[in-house]
């Protein structure tokens, strides 16, 4: 095939007809012959009389230009013009077609597919015999290569893996390389040390083509957790460009369902190849995440999972007196609960039931003798891991524990009686704090100024003593003392719990203590020393595209091959348990970087998807059909011949040749929507949420059918930029995060809506974690759309609102979730309650607006066959709320449609018997 460029010509030889034109344009400049002029003296009779038909002396040369470039069209037309065209690649011997088969090459694997097909397809036409080998899962009786035809119907069974080729398998992989054979090698565009081996070891049997993609690889590191917020870095292989991307935490609601619970955008800088991204979560919403990941990369390298490190703890409460009823404050676990009932589940226990419980961390406040037996058991639990909190009092100060001799549960010795200061017979002023070292769990930690200690148990000197102090006062005097026991640690609080000693316990600083105390109770990494001699059984573990899936038959794992860090068909990224916790392998690590591939001068790069192939034969012709037409038009123009019949034919032409399908199918919608009541959602672009949109509305639409005498059409979607919206007298729109802004005609068409009486049900669907006015990504998006909306004030919807009572008696409106937040149009300020009416006087009008979060087309979301789509809640309060969420969607539609006609007098006999008043 002749190419010039990215065209290419079937019958090339076509194209020398291009050398008549010159002749064609002489030729038609010839015609019609220059007149002879001669002189007639009757002609004179003729003087006044016109002729309806003129024939110019020349031909226009934009006429000839016309005929011309109609000629030229159809030349190049029937000369096959290909834009794009294949090559046909010659080669002969084994066919080597190597892919790296790692996540980095699960984004666009469909495509490495079908370029792959089209080598094997194109090989089996040359007669060559292919092998296909992935890098990441190497044939172990060496490279077999097979005919075309075998190894075509193995293609589609490739499938890539969640790790990176191995150094130690490919290097001996490379060893046992025989023959001649080219190589065509699929790259994922990672830079690797093994790389500069294999293009060696490929060019030494024969010729090397790389196919890589210019697209850059993305990747998220594991998460850190560290005072209080869970701290991202996000990795590219390729810089150049400011790239903004996001990262969602996702986890189970409180339904159990999982979804995105928080998104945060992460941008990288033009150079950089790095950034960070941090989310503060409230410990609830932290303790629901399960993963992090980075939305639209679909590889096992842009997720990140997430396991005991970020859960909550539970904390076992004890306290060594009888609780003192109506004197709460004075309680020594009062301050610990409300300190860490955000943070940790607490458990409140007799001392002998707490070690069968094995929480986390157990804290005894005041708690001065044990029992031998509880001595023994606290005991084996801290060297298993566990910490023990202690806090003093008059009990412990009293008591000679850990005075002779150390107490193996306290980490230092005391002396007698302990101290008082700031008192009548006290040495002197209240002490406060000293700034926490670097070495502390606390450091960081702001001290205030005001937090102030009164009395406290004094630590006897030993020459360990300054090793085992995390906090001080200004003295040098303990604060906090910690020891570790085996696996596990003891802390000691020398003062109370309680605010009887100092003021700490009402101080923020107090839960920060105990907040890096339950935190750092486990690291975030086991060591080796950790891991040795243990099994780890998979629970879940990541494919190439970042899906979780049952582990299955998946063997346990050796708790030092975990402590190697990398990933391998040994190892697959995940979720193993022990004994007692969840422990996450990532499929990069802290130390990890992304680079991009080097390869040798000489290698051409070329990229992984062919152009796609475009004849332009049809096209040209019909261009010269075109101009052939044009030409004809004027022709008769110029002649004076454009009129009467011939004028109608080319008008009907040309209207016939008009596009109609706008026109259809504007038709179409408006008949849709006007021939029955129909409900629409907004189409907001994510399939997923307007597939529930559809579904939710439709199950609406059928129990209105059921239940009412309005009679629904199935529901439409609409678009604000481009339909009509006043067909419809409800609106449900779902808010997402990346959505787009309404432009500013849409803006203009929503208000004109909304004036006209329309309503709009905003949905954030984030009422399971999040009041309406919390900054979520939904809430923000919601605030910025409504800035331009001509939206009244609004007000939480109060308890006689007509929404209560239009078809059902309601006082909560939940969806999916319950969240009380729902807002509507705040109440003219002069509406006052009647005599005789349980209600106010509200105006005839109806809410333009109605705001939530409670998802409320899910658990309206039904198939054709009536079946529900989605969960709500669990057992039969699921069932009920799914049922009030249906009454909700009635009486939302009843108000559209009938106003607060539910307001009138005439319905108060009834609505009083109903409410049984």
């Amino acid at each position: 095939m002749f190419q010039l460029g990215p065209i290419g010509f079937a019958a090339p030889w076509l194209l020398i007809a291009l050398v008549a034109l010159p002749i064609l344009w002489i030729l038609l400049r010839a015609v019609p012959p220059a007149p002879i002029r001669r002189r007639f003296p009757g002609v004179a009779l003729l003087l006044g009389l016109s002729d309806n038909e003129v024939q110019t002396d020349r031909t226009p040369w934009w006429l000839l230009l016309l005929r011309s470039l109609a000629v030229a069209a159809m030349i190049i037309g029937f000369a096959g013009p290909v834009l794009n065209p294949q090559q046909t690649e010659n080669g002969a011997g084994p066919l080597l077609i190597v892919t790296d088969g790692s996540w980095a090459s699960a984004r666009d694997w469909a495509t490495r597919l079908d370029r792959i097909d089209a080598m094997v397809a194109t090989a089996g036409r040359q007669g060559r015999t292919v092998a296909v080998v992935s890098l990441t899962d190497l044939p172990a009786d060496g490279i077999a290569f097979q005919s075309a035809d075998a190894v075509g119907r193995t293609v589609a069974g490739l499938t890539p893996n969640p790790w990176e080729p191995s150094i130690n398998d490919l290097t001996a992989w490379i060893a046992g390389l025989e023959g001649s054979f080219d190589t065509y090698w699929l790259s994922d565009g990672l830079g690797r040390d093994t790389r500069a081996d294999l293009v060696t070891a490929f060019q030494s049997h024969g010729d090397l083509r790389v196919f890589e993609t210019a697209r850059p690889v993305y990747a998220l590191r594991p998460a850190e957790f560290a005072d209080g917020k869970v701290t991202l870095s996000a990795l590219r292989s390729l810089s150049g460009v400011e790239v903004e991307l996001s990262v969602a935490a996702i986890g189970l609601d409180p339904s159990g369902i999982e979804r995105q619970l928080v998104t945060q955008p992460v941008t990288f800088a033009t150079e950089a190849v790095e950034a960070s991204v941090t989310f503060d979560l409230p410990p609830e919403l932290r303790n629901r995440v399960t993963r992090f990941e980075l939305i639209g990369q679909s590889t096992a390298g842009a997720v990140t999972l997430t396991d005991d490190s970020l859960k909550r703890r539970e904390v076992a409460l004890i306290s060594g007196g009888a609780s003192r009823e109506g004197l709460e404050l004075l309680s020594p676990l009062h301050y610990l609960r409300e300190a860490l009932a955000e943070n940790a589940d607490l458990l409140e226990l007799p001392l002998g039931d707490v070690i069968p419980a094995n929480p986390d961390v157990i804290i005894l406040a005041d708690v001065a003798t044990l029992s031998p037996l509880e001595s023994e058991a606290i005991t084996a639990w801290v060297e298993n891991g566990g910490l023990l909190v202690r806090f003093a009092g008059p009990r412990m100060a009293a008591a000679d524990l850990s005075q002779l001799e150390e107490d193996p549960l306290m980490p230092v010795r005391l002396r007698s009686g302990g101290r008082s200061v700031g008192g009548t017979m006290s040495w002197g002023a209240p002490k406060t704090l000293d700034t926490f070292a670097a070495t502390s769990p606390f450091a960081g930690l702001t001290v205030p100024d005001d937090v102030e200690v009164t009395s406290q148990v004094v630590a006897q000197p030993d020459p360990t003593l300054a090793e085992r102090v995390i906090a001080q006062l200004t003295d040098g005097t303990p604060l906090v003392t910690r020891a570790e026991l085996g696996a596990g640690q003891i802390v000691l609080f020398h003062v109370t719990a309680n605010a009887e000693w100092s003021n700490l316990p009402l101080s923020g600083l107090f839960v920060q203590m105990l907040e890096r105390l339950a935190v750092s109770t486990r690291p975030s990494q086991p060591t080796l020393d950790d891991l040795a001699g243990t099994t780890w059984m998979p629970e879940r573990v990541l494919n190439a595209t970042g899906t979780l899936r049952d582990a299955e038959t998946l063997a346990g794992v050796s708790g030092e091959r975990i402590a190697e860090g990398t990933v391998g068909a040994d190892l697959h990224p995940g979720l193993y348990s022990g004994e007692d916790r969840a422990l996450a392998v990532n499929v990069l690590t802290q130390d990890s970087t992304l680079a991009p591939a080097t390869w040798p001068a000489g290698i051409t790069v070329e990229g992984t998807r062919d152009a796609t192939t475009t004849p332009l034969k049809g096209a040209l012709l019909f261009a010269a059909l075109l101009v052939l037409m044009a030409d004809i038009i004027a022709s008769l123009s110029l002649s004076g011949r454009l009129r009467g019949a011939r004028a109608m034919l080319l008008g009907l032409i040309a209207l016939g040749l008009m596009p109609r399908d706008g026109m259809a199918q504007d038709d179409s919608f408006a008949i849709a929507a006007t021939s029955d009541v129909v409900l629409a959602y907004v189409i907001t672009g994510d399939q997923a949420i307007d597939d529930i949109s559809y579904a939710g509305l439709y199950g609406l639409s059928d129990t209105l059918y059921r239940r009412t005498s309005i009679e629904p059409a199935n529901p439409i979607g609409v678009n604000i930029e481009m339909d009509e919206l006043s067909f419809f007298p409800l609106l449900y729109w779902p808010i997402t995060p990346n959505q787009p802004m309404p432009s500013r005609e849409a803006y203009a068409k929503l208000n004109r809506y909304l004036r006209s009486g329309g309503m709009i049900l905003f949905d954030t669907r984030d009422g399971d974690v999040a009041q309406y006015g919390t900054s979520t990504p939904e809430a923000r998006k919601l605030q910025a759309i409504a800035a331009g909306l001509d939206i009244p004030p609004i007000e939480p919807i109060p308890e006689d609102h007509v929404l209560t009572r239009t078809f059902y008696l309601l006082q909560d409106f939940p969806g999916r979730y319950n969240s009380p937040e729902v807002w509507v149009e705040a109440s003219p300020p002069d509406a006052e309650q009647i005599d005789g009416m349980p209600f106010r006087n509200l105006n005839d009008g109806v809410t333009p607006v109605v705001i939530g979060g409670n998802d409320w087309a899910s658990a309206w979301a039904m198939d054709e066959a009536g079946r529900r789509l989605l969960p709500v809640g669990r057992g039969m309060a699921g069932e009920r709320q799914r049922e009030i969420a249906y009454r909700f969607g009635v009486n939302l539609v009843m108000h559209v449609l009938t106003g607060n006609y539910k307001s009138d007098q005439v319905h108060v006999p009834a609505l009083l018997d109903r409410l049984g008043q």
